[in-house]
C-alpha cells in the first residue's frame, strides 16, 4: 500500500506541473537558506577534538597591575600569558603534556633559483604540541626533546610549503634558510587545519584561519629573538629590547595543558592556585584575581568563536523557512481543493478517511523529497558562493554527512507539517454533496 500511495504521489505531481514546481521551489529555497546557515553554525560550534577536548586546558592568570583594576571588568584581555609565567609552568612539568606557543612570520629563501624569497607564517610551539593536538605527519616526526631544550634550528614544514621548496618528495634531512639561519627539516605535516583552530584563538588570523606553513621550537624562536605575529597586552611599563620583553609582565604567549583524564582538572586547578600564591609572595599577581581553567569547548565559548550574530542568522533562517511553509500550505490547499470531487467519489466507493489522509500526506512527502533534493543542490550552491568571499569563510562552508542527512529529514518534515492542514481539510469532504454536484 505504501508503494501504491507513493506512485500516486508521483503521478499527482504531473497533474499541475506549474503549481507543483512552485511548491517544490518554495520549499527548496526555505530549506537551502536554513541548511546553509545551520551548516556554517554547525562547523563553527563543533568540537574540533571531541575525544580529548575535556582533557586539554587553557590556563588564565591575571598578572595586570592593581592600579585601575575593577574585578567586575571583562578580563579576557589577559587570556594570553607572560614569558615569565609560561617558562615557570613549562619548567614545573605538571600534567601529562604542556606547551607554550606563539605565532611568527619569517622570510624563506628557497635554494631553487626560479623561486624568489617568500614570506611564510608559522608557529613556535614546544615538542608536546604535536601530540596534544594530534597533528598528522606525512614525512618524518616532531623534533626531539633535546632539540626542544637546546632550541635547535630544526623545522616542521606544511605539505604545501614543502612541495614549493622541494617538490613532491620526502625533504627530511634537507635544509632551508629562514630568518637568515639554516634550519634542518625534521618533518612534514599532512594537510591539516582544525576547525576551529582552538590552539590559536587569540591574535593571528582567528579561529578559522589557514594552516601554519612551518613550525620551529619555541626555544629556537626565543634564542633568535623572533618577533611575534599577533597581539600583545602590556598593562605596565617594560624595559626596551628583547630581554626587556621577556622580563616584563606583557602577555603575548598562549599556553595549554593536557591531563591524563578529565577528572584531573581539580588537581590542575589546585596546582595553578598554588603557583599563583607563590608568585604573590614574590610581589607579583597583585590583583589576587581568580585563576581560571578552560577546556576546549569552554575556551571556544569564552573567545566568542560563535558570536550572537551567527545565532541570530540561524534564527532568521528558521523564520524564513516558516514563511516558506506558510506559502506551501496555501499552495497545497489550492491543489487539494480542486480534487474535492475525486475525494467524494473515493469516499462513496468505500475509502475511509484514514486512507484519504494517508494518500494525500504521501503526496506532500513526495513534494518534500523533491524539495529536499533541490534544496540540497541550492545549499551547495549557496555555501560555494559564501566560501568564495574569503579563505576563512571557505573553511566553515563544508557540509558533512550529518548536515546532508538533516537536509533531507528537514525537507520531509517541513513538507509533512505543511501538508497536515490541507490533508485534514481534504478528509472533511462530504461524499453526498460532491456526488450531487456532479
Amino acid at each position: 500500500m505504501f508503494l501504491y500511495y507513493f506512485r500516486l504521489g508521483i503521478h499527482s505531481l504531473r497533474r499541475n506541473p506549474a503549481l507543483t514546481a512552485l511548491m517544490v521551489l518554495t520549499l527548496a529555497i526555505g530549506v537551502a537558506a536554513t541548511m546553509s546557515t545551520l551548516t556554517i553554525l554547525h562547523v563553527m560550534s563543533g568540537d574540533p577534538i571531541p575525544h580529548k577536548s575535556n582533557r586539554l586546558f587553557v590556563p588564565v592568570i591575571d598578572n595586570g597591575p592593581l592600579e585601575g583594576y575593577n574585578p567586575a571588568d571583562d578580563n579576557r584581555g589577559h587570556d594570553m600569558m607572560s614569558y615569565r609565567d609560561a617558562s615557570n609552568l613549562l619548567k614545573d612539568g605538571f600534567g601529562e603534556r604542556r606547551t607554550v606557543l606563539y605565532a611568527i612570520s619569517a622570510p624563506v629563501e628557497p635554494e631553487r633559483k626560479d623561486l624568489a624569497v617568500m614570506a611564510a607564517e608559522g608557529l613556535a610551539p614546544t615538542r608536546d604540541f604535536f601530540a596534544m593536538v594530534e597533528a598528522p605527519f606525512l614525512y618524518g616526526q616532531p623534533w626531539s626533546e633535546a632539540d626542544d631544550k637546546a632550541g635547535a634550528d630544526v623545522v616542521v614544514l606544511s605539505k604545501e610549503l614543502s612541495e614549493k621548496l622541494f617538490g613532491a618528495v620526502d625533504p627530511v634531512g634537507k635544509r632551508v634558510r629562514m630568518m637568515g639561519f639554516e634550519f634542518q627539516v625534521v618533518g612534514v605535516l599532512k594537510q591539516w587545519v582544525p576547525v576551529p583552530k582552538y590552539y590559536r584563538l587569540v591574535g593571528g588570523d582567528g579561529a578559522f584561519g589557514k594552516a601554519e606553513e612551518f613550525m620551529i621550537p619555541f626555544a629556537s624562536a626565543i634564542r633568535h629573538e623572533t618577533g611575534h605575529n599577533g597581539s600583545m597586552s602590556c598593562s605596565s611599563r617594560r624595559e626596551p629590547g628583547w630581554q626587556g620583553l621577556l622580563d616584563s609582565e606583557c602577555t603575548w604567549l598562549q599556553f595549554m595543558f593536557e591531563t591524563a583524564s578529565a577528572g584531573d582538572r581539580a588537581d590542575l586547578q589546585a596546582y595553578l592556585d598554588n603557583y599563583a600564591n607563590e608568585q604573590r609572595k614574590l610581589g607579583r599577581l597583585k590583583r589576587n584575581a581568580k585563576n581560571e581553567l578552560f577546556d576546549v569547548m569552554e575556551w571556544l565559548e569564552r573567545r566568542k568563536v560563535v558570536g550572537n550574530d551567527s545565532r541570530l542568522a540561524a534564527w532568521l533562517a528558521f523564520g524564513f523557512l516558516v514563511l516558506c511553509l506558510v506559502n506551501t500550505i496555501g499552495l497545497l490547499l489550492a491543489k487539494f481543493s480542486v480534487r474535492a470531487s475525486e475525494v467524494g467519489i473515493r469516499r462513496a466507493l468505500g475509502a475511509s478517511r484514514k486512507e484519504i489522509f494517508t494518500q494525500f500526506l504521501m503526496e506532500t512527502a513526495v513534494v518534500g523529497l523533491a524539495g529536499g533534493i533541490l534544496g540540497l543542490l541550492l545549499s551547495f550552491g549557496a555555501l560555494a558562493l559564501i566560501g568564495m568571499q574569503s579563505e576563512q569563510l571557505s573553511v566553515v562552508t563544508q557540509m558533512d554527512w550529518q548536515m546532508l542527512g538533516l537536509t533531507f529529514v528537514m525537507s520531509l518534515l517541513a513538507a509533512i507539517v505543511a501538508g497536515l492542514l490541507p490533508t485534514w481539510r481534504a478528509c472533511q469532504v462530504t461524499p453526498a454533496i460532491q456526488l450531487k454536484s456532479q
